[in-house]
């Protein structure tokens, strides 16, 4: 699923193409990525792009008149670019966003359709879509770790839960739990003063460095290759490989569609962890996909 750095790609992008232009139309390929019936799609046809954000692991096209484009890639969903008049194949993707300037084309890998589509108005609407997590970016290590000792989760699940912090999931969760060496099933109350303090620090460092290396690699072209699992990653996506700080395997905890990747040196004290003896905790804490997590009711 693309999360925060993914996603602030797209924007980066986005905003470069579309500031200053209309949106002409939506053409659906698949009617069921719009799960929103009022107001209808065609209201905003026609009118300029005010805007783009980002809102959890969502991106928010703002159009003229406080009308909104809610879309919400979940995990195979993806953009392509197409310049102004570029013929798109006719089974290409689940909608085609045509603008003055050109056409984003919005694809899913897979045959399960989970990317959607709502039409909203007002920011009252909106807001009805923010899950409430935390911009760590933009918090104070206060408002951190109120969030970490809201509940007593292990901290894996914490920082992957839309409704305590904002864009992180499984990717970016395991990246930010081996930089700041912690178990990824510790229980967020255990943790010490020190530990929330590298957890923050952790988190801010390794999403903002995400977001730039990103940004860099891609350049003034459009992106075409968002990806949870890329080279430069510690752990995740590395089960059997070398840790990068210490040398030891990358070991993996999976359970259900779900996986967790850690140094068991730099993060468990050289501790294994089994699926099986943690099959029950993970019962309670975890659900049982990352879907059901990003969807969980407030």
């Amino acid at each position: 699923m693309p999360e925060l750095p993914d996603i602030e790609l797209y924007l980066d992008a986005l905003r470069r193409r579309l500031g200053g232009h209309t949106l002409e139309r939506v053409v659906l390929r698949n009617p069921f990525v719009l799960r929103s019936v009022e107001p209808k799609l065609d209201v905003v046809f026609g009118r300029p792009v005010a805007g783009l954000r980002r809102l959890g692991k969502r991106i928010v096209f703002e159009i003229e008149d406080e009308f909104y484009l809610v879309l919400h890639l979940m995990i195979a969903g993806r953009l392509r670019w197409k310049d102004a008049g570029a013929k798109v194949p006719p089974k290409a993707g689940l909608a085609v966003f045509e603008f003055t300037s050109g056409a984003v084309l919005l694809t899913e890998a897979g045959k399960q359709r989970r990317a959607s589509l709502h039409v909203v108005r007002g920011e009252h609407a909106l807001r009805e879509y923010d899950r409430g997590g935390l911009e760590v970016l933009q918090a104070s290590f206060e408002e951190f770790a109120a969030r970490v000792a809201a509940g007593n989760h292990s901290v894996k699940r914490a920082l992957c839960d839309p409704r305590l912090f904002s864009g992180i999931g499984n990717a970016y969760s395991d990246e930010i739990l081996h930089a700041a060496r912690l178990s990824p099933f510790k229980r967020t109350q255990s943790l010490s003063y020190a530990e929330v303090a590298r957890l923050f620090d952790a988190s801010r460092a390794t999403l903002q460095t995400w977001v730039e290396r990103l940004k860099q690699e891609t350049g003034t072209r459009f992106p075409e290759k968002v990806t949870a699992f890329r080279p430069e990653m510690a752990v995740h996506g590395k089960f059997g490989e070398p840790c990068p700080e210490c040398g030891a395997k990358v070991q993996r905890i999976v359970y259900a569609s779900n996986e967790t990747n850690y140094c068991p040196v730099c993060q468990t004290e050289g501790k294994l962890l089994r699926d099986r003896a943690l099959s029950r905790l993970l019962r309670d804490d975890w659900p049982r996909s990352i879907e059901e997590l990003e969807e969980t009711n407030r």
